[in-house]
């Protein structure tokens, strides 16, 4: 019994089922997924320092990297968590001195409110909690539950949330209890410390309207700025802490959830007197193109920035540019003309530059540039075939970016002369991570099935012999506000999905990831596509497109080609295999969207069916169960019970349609874990179980 067990376990090593330690090319999922993530780099208020969180198969901790006299850097954890245990590790705040980092632990980031997940099914539960990290190394220290750690600039206070509410804690204070600061109706956030530390502004979201509030400590009064029935948030003080500028929206109730938004009543820049709550319109977006806001991937939408400017991001032009308007009001100025999208956003510490990242002049990459905030030339401080986002500045002009390649992941280095990147900790890549061995993915346009011209990566297994045909796998990411790129992703979800793509054209597919419509990257009208998603599922089009490009391949064995995807991407993939199971062979979904009424429910509290009976029917016909009865092809489906982007219903009621007309399925369930699986050991566990799945339907021959 002991041998034939000992044979059992070699065979599965050797043949890869679901363990993540089969070769191919000579390296293991395991392997390709064992160097950290690494994600929140920020510079220190004082000095040339930086901190980063790293996340190393699940353990996520806290790291510095401090410049000697020399302007060399040195690196080294400031905690040392070493479970794998689901505990998200984020929110940090320097403080004024930097002596010492508050940071977030446990919780879910993107649902705050909701209960602290527990996918480690730890049986004393989880909290999310607040502690405080010294540069100096000690242990850290457990300050408060709660989340989004706010320091005021003279270091005397700390605020942050607990339960949608402001608290706060004196730091100076021997034994001082939290307390809450106020008692408001609203569900608050965004909490911005006025300059001089007498002041703290919020956002006060109230369902169908959102105010910004202002908390005056030296009064103890409470105000809210010129409220009305709009979205206003992103509040920014002015340098003098007398004014607080924020974004105001229309609200727009008749908006799709999931549909093309072009237009609408133009947003705005309000300013107000912090003191009176008087506020006024500085500026307002024009009609047509830009009229919709248009968030950057940053904490701070609007800055106010030297010369008396503020700097904001907005659309007239089609695409997502930085603008420049003064405090008095007048026309806004285009600080970063071009045919791209800016993504990351940074200031100089005197506030006249801004350092950005955009994928100007290399569509699908990003690179990091700089320009004056009151216009002029824009100058690249980045290129070549990397990828640069999330610049930092330090009190010195260092800047700092988060970098990766085809071959190496998102990692932090320090821009030196001439352009040239310096990684800060080159030592956290682990020596048995198969860099060498990745495959520099090729860039494709391909035409959708509509004509559209779609972008997308081609992962081709090397080395591949002439006449050799491939069983083939499309890749669809999720969002599907997302764009794939040439190289490691700089979000965990799709460097983790970079990596699966990567292993699975080691063990001999050719691997399609494509950026479908409605994703973004390619301007306003591609992110808006007519028709997409709840309103017509006119991605389908890119699909079908994917499909028939690569069967066009001679390198690949048309009869043999799958389709996968987690979120968005399971949705397509499930579309892919209920309309199209004649091209697509099998398909793995991941927690997909099934029934676009369903989810819209599940997004919207007040979304009810009935009240427009013609959008729910398109709904209906834009998901993929209102045509499973073409599904054909088998199809594996797999999604965490505690997922709070998607009901997981979703999958109960593919389930079942499947059972029912006996389309072959298999599935996966994972108890506890949410949308983004907070365990690395689910990641590599699921990512096993699709290339096993693979390798069984798309009959591609087991490695050795």
């Amino acid at each position: 019994m002991k041998v034939f067990f000992c044979i059992i376990i070699n065979l599965l090593l050797c043949f890869g089922v679901s363990t993540g330690t089969a070769t191919a090319q000579g390296f293991t999922l395991r392997q390709v997924m064992s160097a950290p993530f690494n994600e929140g780099l920020k510079a220190a208020p004082t000095g040339n320092r930086f901190l980063w969180i790293s996340n190393s198969e699940g353990k996520r901790n806290l790291w510095i990297a401090e410049a000697d006299k020399s302007n060399r850097y040195a690196c080294r954890a400031l905690t040392h968590y070493d479970q794998d245990d689901g505990q998200q590790l984020g929110d940090t705040a320097w403080l004024p001195d930097g002596s010492a980092i508050f940071y977030t632990r446990g919780g879910d980031f993107e649902f705050p409110e909701k209960p602290t997940p527990n996918p480690a099914l730890i049986p004393a539960g989880v909290k999310q909690q607040i502690w405080l990290a010294q540069t100096s190394g000690s242990e850290p220290t457990l300050i408060a539950e709660g989340h989004s750690p706010a320091v005021s600039p003279d270091g005397l206070v700390l605020a942050y949330l607990l339960d949608g509410q402001v608290w706060t804690l004196k730091l100076q204070t021997r034994d001082a209890k939290p307390q809450q600061l106020f008692h408001g109706r609203g569900r608050e956030d965004s909490l911005r410390w006025s300059p001089d530390s007498k002041a703290l502004a919020f956002v006060s979201h109230r369902e169908d309207h959102s105010f910004v509030g202002v908390y005056a400590f030296e009064t103890n009064e409470l105000r809210y700025l010129d409220p009305e029935t709009f979205l206003d948030r992103q509040p920014a003080w002015s340098p003098d802490s007398r004014k607080v500028a924020f974004v105001r929206e229309p609200p727009d109730t008749q908006a799709p959830a999931f549909g093309a938004r072009r237009t609408g009543t133009p947003w705005s820049i309000v300013v107000a007197d912090a003191k009176t709550g008087e506020g006024r319109e500085i500026w307002r977006a024009g009609a047509g193109p830009g009229s919709v806001f248009r968030n950057l991937v940053a904490a701070n939408q609007i800055a106010w920035a030297a010369d008396g400017l503020i700097v904001f991001p907005w659309e007239q032009d089609g695409w997502s540019h930085l603008y420049s308007v003064p405090i008095a009001g007048g026309n806004a100025r285009l600080l970063t003309p071009g045919e791209f999208d800016v993504e990351h956003v940074a200031f100089s510490p005197d506030r006249s530059t801004v350092v950005y990242s955009s994928n100007q002049q290399d569509i699908d990459r990003r690179h990091v540039w700089e320009v004056n905030v009151s216009g002029g030339p824009v100058r690249q401080l980045t290129g070549g075939d990397g990828i640069e986002v999330e610049p930092s500045v330090t009190t010195s002009n260092t800047i700092a970016v988060l970098r990766s390649d085809a071959r190496l992941p998102i990692r932090p280095a320090v821009l030196r002369e001439g352009g040239r990147l310096e990684d800060l900790a080159p030592g956290l890549i682990p020596a048995g991570f198969p860099a060498a061995q990745l495959i520099v993915p090729q860039p494709v346009v391909f035409s959708a099935a509509d004509g559209m011209q779609i972008h997308g990566q081609l992962f081709l297994p090397a080395p591949a012999g002439e006449g050799e045909r491939h069983p083939a796998i499309v890749f669809f990411h999720g969002g599907s506000r997302r764009q794939m790129l040439l190289g490691w992703h700089y979000m965990q979800y799709y460097s983790n999905a970079y990596a699966e793509n990567q292993y699975l054209a080691s063990l001999g597919y050719i691997v399609l990831a494509v950026n479908y419509r409605s994703g973004i990257g390619y301007g306003l009208n591609f992110r808006e596509a007519l028709n997409y998603g709840a309103t017509g599922a006119s991605e389908f089009n890119d699909v079908l497109g994917a499909g028939l490009y690569l069967r066009s391949r001679a390198d690949v064995d048309g009869a043999h080609i799958g389709a996968w995807g987690g979120s968005y991407g399971g949705y397509l993939t499930a579309l892919a295999l209920s309309r199209a199971s004649d091209l697509f062979a099998a398909g793995v979904d991941m927690h997909g969207v099934h029934d676009w009424n369903l989810e819209m429910s599940f997004a919207k509290a007040n979304y009810r069916v009935d009240l427009d009976q013609e959008a729910s029917k398109v709904a209906w016909e834009s998901s993929p169960l209102s045509t499973v009865k073409g599904w054909r092809s088998p199809v594996l489906l797999m999604q965490g019970d505690d997922d709070r982007n998607v009901a997981f219903s979703q999958t109960v009621q593919l389930a079942e349609g499947l059972r029912d007309q006996g389309t072959p399925f298999e599935e996966h369930v994972f108890p506890d874990e949410i949308h983004d699986f907070l365990l690395h050991r689910t990641w590599v566990a699921a990512y096993g179980y699709e290339a096993d799945f693979f390798g069984r339907y798309l009959k591609l021959e087991k490695p050795h």
